[in-house]
């Protein structure tokens, strides 16, 4: 075997353990679902997170390509620039539209304060509002110990403020599963007038509880949500309240 060999064979082995390292399935086009019922996750509480960030390119590239134009900006602080060019206003929310197996519907999210309860319907609870895209972002607990009392919960993400900032900013929604990597679902597509997602789909399809990527972009709220996957709930207007935000 040659030195050229044995340099390719461990720049292969450096790339398979990195990957393994990483121990996350991310859900894509090509690889849409996932079983927890297989990998032996289907109990205890499955942790849901949404975290965010800007777009580095929206923050870097604008600032280069203007330094020629208006050459005194290259004077002012770093963080005033910045601030002034990407520093929206986004308050990424997240929610989710749940069926239980007795037909109970409903939602959980941060809007009317509807968090739910981890050990009565809807078996699920969300731990918070962050309306600043923190390292932690927002976490929903499901309680799969009561999976068969489920029957489907669609995971969501809706931008509060009306600002349609979803190809400014670098969302993911992590699944936590009690067992096995984690299940990661990127939001990169670039939707600028959309206002809400639909993330992913937990099933329990004939006892087993599957996990499937949608990632739909709607230009509406919740009720747009509710009609495209036919939930049937009343929708009204809603505001939150200062301890909310």
């Amino acid at each position: 075997m040659s030195f050229l060999d044995n340099l390719w064979r461990g720049r292969a082995t450096e790339f398979d353990a990195g990957n393994a390292a990483t121990n996350a399935i991310e859900l894509t086009k090509r690889h849409q679902k996932v079983s927890l019922s297989k990998q032996g996750a289907a109990t205890g509480h499955l942790r849901v997170n949404l975290s965010w960030r800007m777009r580095t390119s929206d923050i870097g590239g604008p600032k280069r390509q203007s330094v020629l134009r208006h050459p005194f900006r290259a004077l002012k602080p770093e963080a005033v620039v910045a601030h002034s060019q990407s520093m929206v206003n986004v308050d990424l929310d997240l929610g989710c539209l749940y069926e239980l197996a007795d037909g109970t519907k409903g939602v959980v999210q941060p809007l009317g304060g509807f968090l739910g309860d981890i050990n009565d319907p809807p078996y699920m609870r969300l731990s918070g509002d962050d309306r600043f895209g923190s390292g932690s972002g927002e976490t929903m607990y499901i309680n799969l110990d009561h999976r068969d009392d489920f029957k489907r919960m669609l995971v969501f993400v809706y931008i509060y403020d009306q600002t349609p900032a979803f190809d400014r900013t670098h969302a993911v929604v992590t699944l936590y599963p009690s067992n096995g990597p984690r299940i990661e679902i990127g939001l990169d597509e670039r939707h600028p007038q959309a206002r809400s997602c639909a993330v992913v789909m937990i099933e329990n399809v004939k006892g087993e509880i599957v996990v499937r990527r949608e990632v739909k972009f709607v230009y509406g709220f919740q009720a747009e949500l509710d009609r495209l996957y036919g939930w049937g709930l009343q929708w009204g207007r809603g505001f939150k309240t200062k301890a909310e935000r």
